[in-house]
């Protein structure tokens, strides 16, 4: 039960931070103005409208038996409660006058004044509007063969005291949210600010020098954050630096090695000799490529379309197809984007014979489909592809070739922009790779 009812709450309630933190302000505020509301409707207002509306009834009523006593003067009567009472009094001779009315049952007004009337007079006998005039209440009561009319002055049977009541409660609550907007949000931005530097470095973005601000417990988190990200930044500019330098000792004697294979005569033994070493520099590059700071690229505006097209025509020697929408604009780091669709395209050439590629997009999202005919990879393998250095099968004739980072650079740098990247069987009985960029 407690379950349930913390799940559906968990749904309803709103995701940001600034508007739940709104809500538990706003929502005490508006509940305490309701109640105080209620009470002074009910123990203050209602009442003295009951009381007013039922000493206006009463003097209509005594208006009515007086002015039927024959015994009195007809326009005495009628002058007298008039002046005295402040009743604009009329008799009308109307004996076609319809005595049904509209009543508004949400107005406290027209439910106390039919209340009142109702038990003077029976329900056909009178007739009245609270709303035809901005500061009087018609009032008709049936005589004989007309009615009497009553302009009765609003004020006489409700007190103005309920606008002045909902002005000043109305104002300092709106002035309290207004207030409360304020000092949210600037309590929220440094959460906000310190979120969106999190996030822009987890996709490899460079950031400006990090200020932490805000509260104590917001700063400390800031404080421990930017350590963090001055650190992985050393870590990786150390990694970076190592393999540069691997690279440039490993370069030299490759070099080297190539050369003194020109000068073998026996030709087999030097294509055997040259193939190594090609694969020696192949792994070298996938190794740099792995390791290569790609947070010093910015992000640019670009035409994935146009880019996938340049990379398919690459490949004019192989059996590609193509099913490209047009003019889909992605703003991202353009060479990142372009070698992790090298890497699944070589990926996929390497094991099939046919390539089949389209990007379209649907909603907020651009979809990129890579489908091949070739022996796929079993389902319990698709998560471990994207691991470091993993390989499915060690004995395949490629493997000493690859260090099995081409899928894992590739996930990498499309999970840094925001999308993601599954592996599925495809309609061609090999393997799909499904890329999801977000528009």
């Amino acid at each position: 039960m407690f379950y349930g009812l913390s799940k559906f709450f968990k749904n309803i309630l709103p995701k940001s931070l600034f508007y739940r933190a709104l809500l538990i302000v706003a929502v005490p505020v508006i509940v305490l103005q309701l109640v105080i509301t209620i009470v002074f409707f009910d123990s203050l207002w209602i009442k003295t409208n009951k009381g007013m509306t039922k000493a206006v009834v009463n003097e209509v009523n005594t208006f009515i038996k007086v002015y039927s006593d024959e015994t009195y003067d007809k326009n005495y009567i009628t002058n007298l409660f008039s002046v005295y009472q402040d009743l604009n009094i009329e008799y009308v001779i109307d004996d076609n006058f319809d005595y049904s009315y509209d009543e508004r049952w949400f107005s406290p007004i027209d439910r106390t004044l039919r209340r009142e009337l109702k038990s003077k007079f029976s329900s056909g006998e009178f007739w009245f509007d609270t709303i035809g005039y901005k500061e009087l209440i018609d009032l008709r009561i049936k005589y004989q063969s007309g009615y009497f009319k009553f302009l009765i002055p609003r004020d006489r049977i409700t007190s103005s005291s309920a606008r002045i009541f909902a002005l000043w409660i109305t104002v300092p609550a709106i002035i309290m949210i207004f207030i409360s907007l304020i000092f949210l949000k600037n309590q929220t931005r440094p959460i906000t600010n310190l979120a969106k530097a999190a996030e822009k470095f987890g996709r490899g973005e460079e950031i400006e020098e990090f200020k932490p601000s805000g509260a104590a417990e917001i700063r400390q988190a800031g404080y421990e954050f930017d350590k963090m990200r001055k650190r992985i930044m050393r870590h990786l500019n150390q990694r970076s630096d190592m393999l540069s330098g691997i690279s440039h000792d490993l370069r030299t004697p490759l070099t080297r090695m190539k050369l003194q294979v020109a000068f073998i005569t026996d030709k087999n033994l030097a294509n055997k000799l040259s193939e190594d070493i090609n694969e020696m520099e192949k792994m070298l590059n996938e190794y740099l490529q792995f390791t290569s700071s790609s947070h010093l690229e910015k992000d640019e505006q670009f035409d994935l379309s146009n880019l996938l097209d340049e990379v398919i025509k690459k490949y004019d020697n192989k059996d590609i197809s193509s099913s490209i929408s047009p003019r889909l604009y992605f703003s991202g780091r353009k060479n990142l984007i372009k070698r992790s669709i090298n890497n699944l395209i070589d990926n996929a050439i390497k094991y099939a014979k046919k390539v089949n590629i389209s990007i379209n997009k649907s909603n907020n999202n651009i979809f990129i489909i890579i489908e091949d005919d070739g022996p796929g990879i079993p389902e319990k393998e698709y998560n471990n592809v994207f691991k470091p250095f993993y390989k499915i099968d060690k004995g395949r004739a490629d493997s000493k070739s690859s260090v099995g980072l081409g899928l894992s650079i590739a996930s990498d740098v499309i999970r840094s922009h925001g999308g993601n990247i599954k592996l599925s069987k495809s309609s061609m009985n090999g393997l799909a790779v499904k890329i999801f960029l977000p528009f």
